[in-house]
Order: C-alpha cells, then sequence, then structure tokens
C-alpha cells in the first residue's frame, strides 16, 4: 500500500525524496506529498495523481533549500483521494507521513477535540500527529514517542518530523519500516527498493522500535533504552523502470515469464536443492494467501490432492486467523505473498508459529517480514513487478506448487515421470506468448460487454479464478468464475445474450461435462469461447485459444499466461489505465 521514504543528508532532499517514491509506484497510490526542513522552515507540498505532477509542483513552488525530509505516496483507506488528505500532514509541532491503519482514531479524535485540537483531513494519521504534539508539551521527543505508542490500536509505520529539532523519527507496528545506513546520510523506507541507489545497508526496525536519524549518525530505542541492532546487507538491484520497448510494464512482465520460470527450474533441477520440495512428512496441508497468490494455491491443492496424496486446504488469510484451528502434529501452513509483507498472511502466520505449526513460504522478497519470520522458504526470485497486476510472479508461484507436488509425489513412490517434464515448459510458454495477433483479435469480441464468465472443472476452475481476476483488475469489465457444474444451480440466470463464457479445459476425463455446461450458457445466448490445450482441441466451431500440450503438472503455467494477455488487450481497448488500475495496491499492508 502506502510508501514512505525519508532522508538526511548532503544531497538535494527533493531528489532523493522524488527517486525513492518513483521507485515505491508499484505499490499502488492516489496521491502523493513531501515535507523538506532547512532546519528552520518546514515546507509541505502535496498532489493529487502520479507522483510526476508531484515532481511539477515542486519544481514551481519548493522555495527552500533543504537538507531532510520525509515524503509519502497514500492509497485512500481513511478518507477519500483528494489533497487534503493526502500526506504529509502537520498539527502543532509535528509533520508526519503514515501507512497503516489506527482502529482507535475515532475515539482519540474526538479526545483531541475536546481539547482544542482542529482537523482538516478525514484520516487517522493527521489524529496521530495530534496526538503526538500533545504530548510533546510536556514531554520531550522520546517520551512522547512511547507515550504515543502506549495509545494507538492498530497498524503504522511513521516517518516523523518535529519542528526545530532536525532529526527524522521513525517507528512501526505491523506495517513495513526500514532504516537505510549510508555515508554521513541516513534513510528511512517501506522497502529498500527506495534507497537501494544510494546504499545497501539496511536496518529492519522491529514493532514499537524508535530511530533516530541525523546525518552522520543513528540511533535506536525500545522501552526507553537504547539498543544495537545488526546492519543487513541487502542484494536488491533496486526497480528496473524501463519498459524495455514495451508499452506497459504488464506486456514487459508477461515476456519475461519464460526467462525467470527458466531460472527458477533450472535451480530445483539439482537433487539437492529439489529436496527442500519435498513435503513427504506432512498428511495435511494448509494454503493461506490472498488474491492471485490464493489462486496460485489453488492450484497446488489440486496438484497435491491429486498427485502427492496429501490433503490440503485453501483460506484467504483474511479469514484463516479468525478461523479456530485444528492442527496435529503432521500439519504444514504454506504461506504465500509476492511482496511478503501482505498483512492477513503475516498475521496467520504469526499465528501458527504461536501454535508450534511448521510453516513455510513461497515469496518473491527475501528482504520481508514473511521472508524472515516463516520456518523455510523458498524464493521466487521473479524479479519486481511494477504493474500492479501480478503476472510473472503468480506463475513462479503455480510452478513451485507444481514442482512440490511432483517431487513429494515421486518421493513417495507415486509418480513415475521424470523432474525433467519441467524443463520445456519456458519454451513452449515462448510459443503461447507469440500468439498477439489472436489475443488481440478475440479482445476486440470482448471489451464492448458489460459482463463475462469464466468456467472449469477441477484445477481448471482454479484457473478460471486468476484468469477473472485479472480480466477485471486491469479492464474493470466485470467478470465472475465459476465452477462449471455449478451454473445450472441459479447463475446460469444472470446469462444474457453475447455474454462471453471463457471455458478451460486441460483435463481430458473432465473435457465433456465442461462442453456440455458451455452449451448450456449457449443455449441462452453466451459467446462460447474455449481455452485448451493441442491434444484435447477439437473445438473447430468456436473461438478458441489453444496452447501446446504439456503435462498434468504444467499446463497451468501455459493457460495462464494466454489469459494475462487477453485480459490486457481488453484492458487496452477500454483504454484502462493498465499498470497502476484503479483503487488496487501492491502490497496491501492493512486489513
Amino acid at each position: 500500500m502506502c510508501g514512505i521514504i525519508g532522508y538526511i543528508g548532503g544531497k538535494k532532499t527533493t531528489d532523493v525524496l522524488l527517486e525513492g517514491l518513483y521507485a515505491l509506484e508499484y505499490r499502488g497510490y492516489d496521491s502523493a506529498g513531501v515535507a523538506i526542513c532547512d532546519n528552520k522552515d518546514i515546507e509541505i507540498i502535496k498532489s493529487v495523481g502520479r507522483v510526476s505532477l508531484l515532481e511539477e509542483k515542486i519544481n514551481k513552488e519548493s522555495k527552500i533549500k533543504s537538507n531532510y525530509g520525509i515524503a509519502h505516496t497514500r492509497w485512500a483507506t481513511n478518507g477519500e483521494a483528494n489533497l487534503t488528505n493526502a500526506h504529509p500532514h502537520k498539527i502543532g509541532k509535528v509533520t508526519l507521513v503514515h501507512n497503516g491503519i489506527i482502529e482507535n482514531s475515532d475515539l482519540l479524535k474526538e479526545k483531541l477535540i475536546k481539547e482544542g485540537y482542529k482537523f482538516n483531513s478525514d484520516t487517522d494519521s493527521e489524529v496521530v500527529a495530534a496526538l503526538l504534539d500533545k504530548y510533546l508539551k510536556d514531554n520531550d521527543v522520546l517520551k512522547a514517542i512511547n507515550l504515543l505508542i502506549k495509545d494507538l490500536k492498530g497498524s503504522y509505520a511513521l516517518g516523523i518530523m518535529i519542528d526545530n529539532d532536525n532529526k527524522l523519527y521513525a517507528l512501526r507496528k505491523d506495517s513495513p519500516l526500514l532504516l537505510g545506513i549510508g555515508e554521513k546520510e541516513n534513510f528511512l523506507a517501506s522497502d529498500i527498493t527506495a534507497i537501494i541507489k544510494h546504499t545497501n545497508k539496511y536496518i529492519l526496525l522491529e514493532p514499537k522500535e524508535i530511530a533516530v536519524l541525523e546525518e552522520d549518525k543513528y540511533e535506536i530505542f525500545k522501552d526507553g533504552n537504547k539498543i544495537e541492532k545488526e546492519v543487513l546487507i541487502s542484494d536488491s538491484k533496486g526497480i528496473d523502470n524501463s519498459k524495455n520497448g514495451y508499452s506497459h510494464h504488464m506486456m514487459k512482465e508477461i515476456m519475461e515469464e519464460p526467462i525467470v520460470l527458466k531460472r527458477l527450474i533450472d535451480r530445483f533441477s539439482d537433487e539437492k536443492e529439489r529436496k527442500n520440495l519435498d513435503l513427504s512428512n506432512y498428511k495435511e496441508i494448509d494454503i493461506v494467501a490472498c488474491g492471485s497468490a490464493m489462486y496460485a494455491g489453488l492450484v497446488g491443492q489440486n496438484l497435491f490432492e491429486e498427485y502427492a496424496g496429501i490433503k490440503t486446504t485453501v483460506y484467504p488469510a483474511s479469514e484463516y486467523r479468525y478461523k479456530k484451528k485444528i492442527y496435529n502434529q503432521k500439519t504444514l501452513v504454506i504461506l504465500v505473498s509476492q511482496s511478503g509483507e501482505t498483512a492477513d498472511t503475516i498475521a496467520a502466520m504469526r499465528e501458527a508459529i504461536e501454535l508450534n505449526v511448521d510453516t513455510l513460504a513461497i515469496v518473491n522478497n527475501p528482504d520481508s517480514t514473511i521472508a524472515r519470520e516463516a520456518g523455510k522458504i523458498i524464493l521466487t526470485n521473479a524479479g519486481v513487478e511494477i504493474a500492479v497486476a501480478t503476472t510473472k510472479a503468480y506463475i513462479l508461484q503455480v510452478c513451485v506448487f507444481a514442482m512440490m507436488a511432483f517431487t513429494t509425489g515421486k518421493n513417495k513412490g507415486l509418480i513415475k515421470e521424470d523432474f525433467s517434464l519441467f524443463n520445456e515448459v519456458p519454451n513452449k510458454l515462448k510459443l503461447v506468448l507469440e500468439k498477439q495477433d489472436e489475443y488481440k483479435e478475440l479482445a476486440k469480441k470482448i471489451y464492448k460487454k458489460e459482463s463475462c464468465f469464466f468456467i472449469g472443472r477441477g484445477i481448471d476452475y482454479a484457473l478460471c479464478m486468476e484468469g477473472s481476476l485479472k480480466l477485471k483488475e486491469v479492464s474493470y469489465l466485470h467478470s465472475e468464475a465459476y465452477q462449471a457444474g455449478e451454473l445450472k444451480h441459479g447463475t446460469i440466470s444472470l446469462v444474457e445474450e453475447g455474454m462471453p463464457v471463457i471455458c478451460i479445459i486441460s483435463d481430458k476425463e473432465l473435457k465433456d461435462k465442461s462442453i456440455s455446461n458451455l452449451k448450456e450458457t449457449e443455449a441462452r445466448g453466451s459467446l462460447g469461447i474455449i481455452v485448451t490445450t493441442e491434444d484435447l482441441d477439437d473445438f473447430d466451431n468456436y473461438l478458441k485459444i489453444v496452447v501446446p500440450s504439456s503435462s498434468k503438472y504444467t499446463d497451468s503455467m501455459l493457460i495462464v499466461p494466454a489469459l494475462q494477455l487477453l485480459s490486457y488487450y481488453v484492458a487496452l481497448n477500454r483504454g484502462c489505465d493498465i499498470d497502476k488500475p484503479r483503487n488496487l495496491a501492491k502490497s496491501v499492508t492493512v486489513e
């Protein structure tokens, strides 16, 4: 969600802050702002919309030569996206930026109003600024922040400036925040990508730790005591903002899928590495994730149960954390997250750890909270996705699940095939991605429609879930996924003349059943479209997408990229902001 960057040092502050905000754009946002200080005056400049608009305002309006400041990209939670609600916020002596949600902000606000404070915005963040200003009247800064911590309920990452203090302060609870350590300069940031061009040295702040940053030093306190923290070294390469000639980052990232897929498969071609994929010791698996990561988990569920003989259940993390858990000693909880900072998934992971249940994370960001805290991790190494809608990260998550199911089934004597079947997938995926003209033509038949259905059975239903999500994410076309056999139980009443119904068929055993369900919708006037594999293709009278034949473990890695491209071209025809869809965030760090 929101992105935070702070800087104190000898460089031009606005240059560093803007560079950080551009690096954080991938997280999703709807407004941005900076607060800078020249050791005397604080100047706040904000804008609604892209960071580029903020940069234009800074170039026109900024009047001071600053040496430290804080900046923020906001994704609206409390209050709509407008200039008043944009960060930073200033009340009294306090200027701050905030990521997270303060759950008791309404109660705190009522008390502060009675004490004479006035509020301009609808945000919970402004309440935090007022409360800290109140405590500063009778306490030094550290004591005031500690009192603030005791009063706040919810999640937060805070970057703070105090009038006439000339330091930066940072603290967090449940929302990510780190310090960047440089030579006569220091940083704070939501993630390492925002500062990696300046330093690869960083410190991870833990909940309720307070960092105090000056140009030539930093200190960290907890419960009033100064503490020492390990300085870590990141191997992150930062964000490559280039599009390599493509019109959108989404297209670039789809076209990178064969490359990152081959890299992942090559890594686990080593038998020693493949031991990390063996889950033979477990009787049950809970897969916990959100959004596309959860739909990757649904693919994993089908593969684990069918080919590895392990009972598997998939849960949305937002529900799992409130569910009564019934574990046995042979249960594994798998957490899936592209960012590694998904708030609901983190909470579910921590609960499982507290209950002494084994945890394994499939994650892309090695510096993330989930990567650090899970019992075991498998890194997908997709590289940073700038487009908000995930593409290559999803495919790698599916690949990890497929390789785990295969390896486990093989070690249990349930599978006869050889791991080499995975090696053919990247080249076959290239063939899928080369059919751009076919996806363009099919998109022309869909983009003016109001609604669309995806239907499938078994593992194909899992693919429908992701295909449908991708279409509505980037094109805003209403789309739903259904188990093909469930349509007749009510939902078929929604089928109208010309409505696209996309039927995915990759399982020979379920082919005839799925086709019969598609025909039921065609009898009500639907536009039937089939997505299938070459070996099952005998659908001469249908609009269709046909991908190369592969294997039962790898078909999904060819089908979903085709659906990603279809969604891309539908969105392109509808004139949508493909890389930054409205209302969406890349890293959802609040409930």
